[in-house]
């Protein structure tokens, strides 16, 4: 997408409202036009179809899914679209509207990872695709041309793991490949591809939380996942007058994930995991422990125990767990107040504890929490980079929004051209959608791409 304008957004916005947006490409809905649009003038092709696969939130329950701990969240309504036109040959070819540089390779022969390249996520989502359709009676992958947009800037909402769902599914269908309740492959399965392409391909040691967030998602309902079981509630919002708004704080800073630490916070995770176990004379899995293993009980004796960075990753984890539990209630109960002091208090236990977040995060989470009508914020996502989250009193939001904007540009004015105030709404998992009626451009797939990969 372009970049964002430091005006607020929000659906349903007109012309003279506060909300409106000054970037057209930000609305919801605008990723599927513009994929279309890309389609055409990369590879002049029409679009076959599409996926939606929407940016997701966790309110409660940060840092705590590669440790198979319980997290919150929702898909909102935004995301990238993956535009697709199936090709006669077994060539993939991609362009996204983010990035200058294409992306070409042959599902025969698909490269290794190449460090901080876009493509990464494409090239494993059709490595590991491959791998589960083999024997599987499933339709052999086809060449593929794509083209991808996003709604919202690129950062903290795991677009990442929204990419490699729309990757899976744009690839599948492209294949012929029949829908979930035919036979084809469910979202289960879709979130254990993503999961494969993070760990295994690209080389980030991530959980679940995310894929699920965007495949498993319902409407106007927050998501409890069990990361161990896979365990699923929804809790809708119990109060009078509906839940807060969403308000997505994009702090205009980038900075890719792997290589911020985030391996090695996982790493120290289940440092603490073995050796909290280990001093209680319990056992340690021999594929390692995770902090899901340890009982509270054993934690509360022996946490005085450990190394101060690993008592700092525990008492997140052991201190989230608890918020999540409490978080979840609060919800159901319609108490927004309560929720939203648990959110503060896990952001500032991401700070403190996991000691994540840049300078820059960490100054727009505290001015968040300073805003009129916000009931709490934190980070969205690791905190390295990209994007701050608050739930806000909808009448308040402008207000909120404002006073965001002014705080924080006042402190960072180099980030004016890109900084950004979103209004979001929960929103429905990924998805097919149809090609629109009348899409522009010609059928085929021969010839080099226009001003793309050839």
């Amino acid at each position: 997408m372009t970049a964002a304008t430091p005006s607020e957004s929000g659906p349903g916005a007109t012309a003279g409202d506060p909300g409106y947006p000054g970037d057209p490409d930000t609305a919801p809905g605008s990723a599927r036009r513009r994929a279309a649009a890309g389609l055409t003038a990369v590879f002049g092709r029409s679009p076959a179809g599409f996926v939606f696969s929407p940016y997701r939130i966790c309110p409660l329950g940060a840092h705590v899914d590669h440790q198979d701990g319980a997290v919150t969240g929702m898909a909102i309504d935004r995301g990238v679209a993956v535009a697709y036109a199936p090709r006669s040959d077994r060539t993939v070819r991609a362009a996204s509207a983010d990035f200058a540089a294409g992306v070409t390779f042959g599902l025969d022969d698909v490269p290794p990872a190449v460090p901080g390249d876009w493509g990464n996520f494409l090239r494993g989502a059709a490595l590991v695709l491959q791998s589960a359709a083999a024997g599987s009676g499933r339709p052999p992958l086809r060449g593929v041309d794509l083209f991808v947009a996003g709604e919202l800037p690129i950062g903290g909402l795991s677009s990442s793991a929204a990419v490699a769902v729309g990757y899976l599914m744009a690839l599948n269908a492209a294949a012929g490949g029949p829908a979930p309740e035919a036979g084809g492959v469910s979202a289960e399965r879709y979130a254990e591809l993503v999961h494969r392409v993070e760990n295994d391909y690209v080389g980030l040691r991530s959980g679940v939380l995310d894929q699920s967030m965007i495949l498993f998602a319902r409407q106007d309902r927050l998501l409890h996942l069990d990361c161990r079981s896979g365990e699923r509630a929804y809790a809708a919002f119990g109060g009078a007058g509906g839940p807060p708004a969403i308000l997505v704080a994009y702090s205009g800073l980038a900075q890719a994930l792997v290589g911020t630490g985030y391996n090695q916070r996982v790493a120290e995770c289940r440092a603490a995991a073995a050796g909290l176990l280990e001093a209680a004379g319990r056992p340690v899995p021999a594929g390692g422990a995770v902090l899901r293993d340890v009982p509270v009980d054993v934690y509360e004796r022996h946490r005085g125990g450990l190394p101060a960075p690993l008592a700092r990753r525990a008492a997140h984890y052991f201190g989230e767990q608890a918020r999540v539990a409490a978080g979840t209630a609060a919800w159901r109960a319609g108490d927004r107040a309560a929720f939203g002091r648990l959110m503060a208090a896990s952001g500032r236990s991401s700070i403190d504890n996991y000691e994540c977040g840049a300078p820059e995060l960490v100054d727009l989470y505290e001015a968040l929490l300073d805003a009129p009508g916000v009931y709490g914020a934190r980070f969205s996502g690791a905190g390295f980079r990209g994007a701050c989250l608050a739930l806000v009193d909808p009448p308040a939001f402008a207000a909120a929004a404002g006073a965001v904007r002014e705080r924080y540009l006042r402190r960072y004015p180099r980030y004016a051209a890109t900084f950004g105030v979103f209004r979001c709404a929960s929103g429905p998992p990924a998805g097919l959608l149809p090609a629109p009626a009348g899409a522009s451009g010609a059928a085929g797939d021969g010839g080099a791409a226009r001003g793309g990969p050839a």
